[in-house]
């Protein structure tokens, strides 16, 4: 009776482990094909670091969760056939898949902020390129960025952005509190830009 108990408790975590390992793989997903990182990703230049970060986490993600969903399998199959290999096997993977988040729980605490950096000089640039009518196209990308973040550009109180904001921004959107973002003494400062 003990055994059994214990058997459909490794069943249990084993299936827990794997609805981790999906989520883990949805997530990754969504954030990598979602529309707020599709459109900074595919705006960005080569020399910025956000189209790298954006790839790295997707493929990131997807290894960590096929791991845990091949430890998951490995352990229920282990735990039915009591099997001391495919037990050591998902064991492994289990190893792997925490060693492979101390690098990147590291990464995470290193660079708290590249990401966004990398996103706000993505939106300076494109910014800065409409405000000098340098490019038509820049000026859609502009606007693909404002509707998806429903921000509405830079505020500055010496240089008239309003002409940028006219063309550029959702309907109503234009100059809501933090929604945009300071330029004081030429100088960007930069607020966050509201995730919805």
């Amino acid at each position: 009776m003990g055994l059994r108990t214990t058997k459909c408790q490794l069943l249990v975590t084993s299936l827990c482990v794997m609805l981790l390992g999906l989520s883990i793989a949805i997530l990754s997903t969504v954030t990598h094909y979602g529309l707020h990182f599709t459109v900074i990703s595919n705006i960005s230049l080569e020399s910025n670091s956000y189209r790298v970060i954006h790839y790295a986490a997707f493929y990131f993600g997807i290894c960590l969760s096929m791991t845990l969903i091949l430890a998951a399998l490995l352990s229920s199959a282990a735990t039915v056939r009591e099997s001391q290999c495919l037990t050591a096997m998902g064991f492994f993977c289990f190893a792997l898949a925490f060693y492979g988040l101390i690098p990147a729980a590291c990464w995470r605490y290193t660079h708290s902020t590249e990401v966004e950096d990398s996103m706000m000089d993505v939106y300076d640039f494109v910014y800065e390129e409409v405000r000098r009518n340098a490019s038509n196209f820049r000026r859609h990308e502009l606007t693909a960025i404002h509707e998806a973040f429903l921000c509405c550009g830079k505020h500055s109180p010496f240089g008239d952005t309003t002409n940028v904001e006219r063309t550029t921004c959702p309907p109503g959107e234009v100059h809501d509190t933090g929604q945009y973002l300071n330029e004081v003494d030429g100088e960007a400062t930069r607020i966050r830009l509201p995730l919805h």
